[in-house]
């Protein structure tokens, strides 16, 4: 799949987002001679994901109804309620996909973790079901264990996921 670099991005960020060392995102570049020198528009290889738009999958999370849609071929499948981020620790609005998973993560974070484009977020299980349809994690997508789990069934990596207000 390709990233296109945003304002502001550096090589070191893209590669941290897409969980990527950056000498794996520099040889699937060999175009980028130095890589302190990037521009916003320019395209990234991002090897070991598919291109989002060969995934029939497509999720979309309403913040502000504290849904999660899952779509196939721009039909609804199923909506699930989720648990997002508190007023100091906001979910990030945008365009991601998911770049890696791992079941039985440990902690709060329930029996799956799905790693979103954007380091440190994700959409994960909870070991606090009460949370769900409250703003109170710490920028993550809480759901119910069961749903992250058919979810995670459904959607391969580099599926997209578009998180709106």
């Amino acid at each position: 799949m390709y990233h296109i670099v945003k304002r502001g991005e550096t090589l070191a960020v893209i590669a941290a987002n897409y969980r990527r060392p950056l000498g794996h995102i520099l040889s699937s570049n060999p175009w980028i001679t130095n890589p302190a020198i990037i521009y916003p528009g320019q395209r990234i290889f991002i090897s070991g994901l598919s291109d989002p738009a060969s995934i029939p999958y497509s999720i979309s999370v309403s913040l502000s109804g504290k849904k999660l849609t899952l779509s196939r071929s721009g039909s609804v499948v199923k909506t699930y309620p989720v648990g997002i981020g508190k007023m100091l620790t906001q979910t990030p609005v945008g365009e991601f996909v998911i770049v890696n998973r791992e079941p039985n993560p440990g902690g709060p974070y329930g029996v799956m973790w799905l790693s979103l484009s954007k380091l440190g977020y994700g959409i994960h299980g909870t070991n606090n079901p009460a949370s769900i349809g409250k703003s109170v994690s710490k920028g993550c997508i809480r759901m119910h264990n069961q749903d992250v789990l058919e979810l995670a069934r459904q959607v391969p990596n580099g599926t997209k996921v578009i998180i709106r207000p």
